[in-house]
């Protein structure tokens, strides 16, 4: 099950939303967030390493290296953020009518935008133990409910409320 062309369409403007989130919260001001390299990737376009089954998201890092020079300052690592359109569809299909794909794009690409930012300010290295992990998705779901309280109504409230300990929604391997 993949996202159709009218769903590609709110998934890019739910991340255009999650970023001016983003950038408000993290203070990075206007177009802030492009110094974090990233992109968002559908199912239909995912390699298999970049798939996941319990997850709403998966992201996964990537080091673009000059070379074969490892310390070269023009190497730098890039985030793939792998929506799992399966899972997205197959929870809205099952919550219906209650949660519905906009509010929960909203907090997918709010979630993955916080776990970008935390990493590429090493406030977590993207290798951490699984333990460590764990206790990042807690202070990544926090981080991301301050920061959709500004635009929180009832349907997004329902989306924190149902979704945010039943799935991983950003499970992070390499």
């Amino acid at each position: 099950m993949y996202f159709n062309p009218s769903e590609i369409s709110l998934v890019g403007e739910m991340f255009r939303h999650a970023e001016e989130l983003a950038e408000g919260y993290f203070h990075l001001g206007r177009g802030g967030l492009k110094v974090h390299r990233y992109e968002v990737e559908t199912l239909a376009r995912l390699r298999d390493h970049e798939m996941d089954s319990k997850a709403f998201a998966h992201l996964c890092r990537y080091l673009y290296q000059k070379e074969d020079d490892a310390d070269h300052p023009d190497n730098f690592y890039f985030f793939k953020i792998c929506l799992q359109d399966n899972r997205i569809l197959d929870a809205v299909k099952r919550s219906r009518p209650f949660v519905k794909l906009e509010p929960l794009m909203l907090y997918i690409a709010a979630h993955e935008l916080v776990h970008v930012i935390r990493f590429n300010g090493r406030e977590i290295e993207f290798d951490a133990p699984l333990e460590e992990k764990i206790v990042e998705e807690d202070k990544v779901h926090s981080i991301t409910r301050n920061m959709l309280q500004p635009v929180a109504d009832t349907e997004i409230n329902l989306v924190l409320d149902c979704f945010s300990s039943r799935y991983d929604i950003g499970d992070i391997f390499n």
